[in-house]
This record gives C-alpha cells, structure tokens and sequence, in this order.
C-alpha cells in the first residue's frame, strides 16, 4: 500500500510539472555522480591525502607544505585529481583541467571537470584570489558539462552587471535532473548535490577566497541549496523559478545568509503544485510573502529562464546582491 500510495504521489506531482510546463517531456531516472575524482586509486597508490578522508582545510594544509615544483608535478602526474580537488590552489586546478578538459570550455577558466556520467563542470570567471565579492550559480534541470550554455550566459551577464568586480563562478558541479520526471520531483539528486556545493564553498574558502560568497540557485538548483544551506558559510542565498527549498519557510534553512527570492509573472514554475508528500514536491514557494524571503524584483522578466536577461530588474538586483549593494 506505501508503494501504491508512493507512486500515485509521483504521478500526481509529475504530471503537475508536465502540465505546467506545456508538456515538457518526461525526464530519465539519474545516478547521481559522488565521490572522490577520478584517478583517486592511483593519487592513493602514491601517498597522497586520501580526497574522501581529508576536508578542504586539510587539502589546503597539504599544498602550502609543498613547493612549486612539487605542485606542479602533482597536476601533471594526476591532473584528474588536482583539478577537481577542493582546497588546492585554484591556479593548479586550473593548470590541470587545461589538459583533461582539452580547451572545451572556451573564455572561462576550468576549476573542475569531471567527464563521468553525462560530465560535471566548474567555470570560472574572474579572479578568485582578488575579486572582493564571489558569485556562485547553481543551475537546475538539464545542465551538465555538455549542456553550460544557459549557466554560462548566466554568468556572463552577471558578471558584466557587476562591472567586472565580482569573480562569478558557474558551478555545475552535481548531477541534474534530466527534463521533468521522477527526479525533477524528488530530493535524491539535489541531496548529493548539496553534499558537493558544501565541499566545494569550503574549498573556495581554504583556497584563499576573500569572502563568503553569495549563491545565485534557479530551479531545482534552489531545491540544492535549500537543503545545503544550513552548512553553508554564505552572504546570500538568492533562488529565483524555483519549485521549493524542502523548508517550511527561511528561518527553517537554518543559515546566517539573507535569503532572497524571485518569480517572475510568466515563469511556469508558478503552476507547479508546492506540495511534499511522500518525498516528492519540494514545499512552499520561497517568493511568497510567507516563506519569509526579501523579494527581488522580476516583473520584467520572461519566462522561467529569463532572469538574468540584459536590462532587467531581476539582473540589477542580482548584481547589487552579488556587489553587497542590496539591503
């Protein structure tokens, strides 16, 4: 009967979405990617710091106690593992993702690549180690290391709107939901995804980032840092079309960070029933006035991708979130 009643659960939400969505179609089943990189066997063979049992303090630790000749050859010899390793020195992983990547992301610097599953990245622009303010977004369905460009164009344009200050990072760096389906509707992949931007905003901090960073989370992306945000260090957390945060309202998300939220009057997502029920739907909707986040302005915006157009409310406000600016 729970199964039953599970399943029913899951086709009522589902088919919500789908409805919402015009008819969007029906997404496959995902396996999330954990763990640590690939090439870890042979990084441990070697000595070397177990990624799974060290945090990225610890990381940090082990390459300040090395030279840069050390260093280097670490990345040449397992460039797999230095480029996706939290806490090591962002010029390195940049060095080692430069040969795994092979030039596949044109004008960003690659702080991660992982090809394993449908590929995760971590693009980065700016300067890490001497912008004042960092931007982290974290996209929703259908992004991964073959499909950036909307979080790339995100990017972008958050970081022209902010006059090239603010370093701006694209972190696709879990594994999405892939259209609308079961997954789109359940906790799983977000769960490991927050597991994974945790580390990952630990790493920015022990690899000498100036500041906590404000996170920009659309979609189902929201439904990742809902659940990441009480171990978080943030200055904002910003979540705009999203489905639900799987809190019952901001002070729930349990973090020191200013919550923010946007919807803008044409995005689909507003059709998509707020409803948790037997794991699937992800709650109340974070812009309405009783979730309790400040509201960002989104009136002209279009559609449920078009925040960060050029010229609208939503990327002004975003910008000043990102700068400091907003109160």
């Amino acid at each position: 009967m729970r199964r039953f009643t599970r399943g029913l659960v899951t086709a009522v939400v589902v088919g919500a979405v789908v409805a919402g969505t015009a008819g969007w179609a029906a997404g496959s089943t995902q396996e999330p990617v954990t763990g640590p990189p690939p090439g870890t066997a042979a990084w441990k063979a070697a000595g070397l710091p177990d990624p799974e049992r060290t945090d990225p303090a610890g990381i940090a630790r082990f390459f300040a106690g090395l030279g840069p000749a050390e260093r280097r050859a670490l990345a040449l010899a397992h460039p797999s593992v230095v480029g996706n390793l939290d806490g090591a020195p962002p010029e390195l992983r940049y060095a080692a993702n430069a040969r795994t990547a092979a030039g596949r992301f044109a004008g960003a610097r690659v702080l991660a690549y992982d090809p394993r599953g449908r590929g995760q990245a971590v693009l980065v622009y700016g300067d890490l180690a001497r912008a004042r303010r960092v931007a982290v977004l974290v996209p929703g369905s259908d992004v991964d290391a073959g499909r950036m460009e909307s979080l790339t164009r995100k990017a972008t344009a958050l970081r022209e709107a902010t006059g090239g200050r603010t370093a701006v990072v694209a972190w696709a760096g879990y594994t999405t939901p892939v259209g609308v389906g079961p997954d789109a509707a359940a906790g799983e992949l977000a769960e490991a995804g927050a597991g994974r931007l945790v580390r990952f905003a630990e790493g920015l901090r022990a690899a000498g980032a100036a500041d906590a960073p404000s996170l920009f989370c659309h979609s189902y992306g929201s439904v990742v840092c809902g659940l990441a945000a009480h171990r978080l260090k943030a200055k904002d957390l910003v979540v705009f079309g999203s489905p639900g945060m799987r809190a019952a309202n901001a002070a729930a998300l349990g973090t020191t960070a200013r919550v923010w939220a946007a919807k803008d009057p044409t995005d689909w997502i507003d059709r998509v029933p707020n409803v948790a029920v037997a794991g699937y739907g992800h709650g109340p909707d974070p812009a309405a006035p009783e979730f309790g986040a400040r509201r960002v302005p989104a009136a002209d915006a279009v559609g449920h991708d078009g925040y960060f157009a050029p010229g609208t409310s939503s990327l002004r406000a975003f910008a000043a979130i990102a700068e400091g600016d907003a109160r």
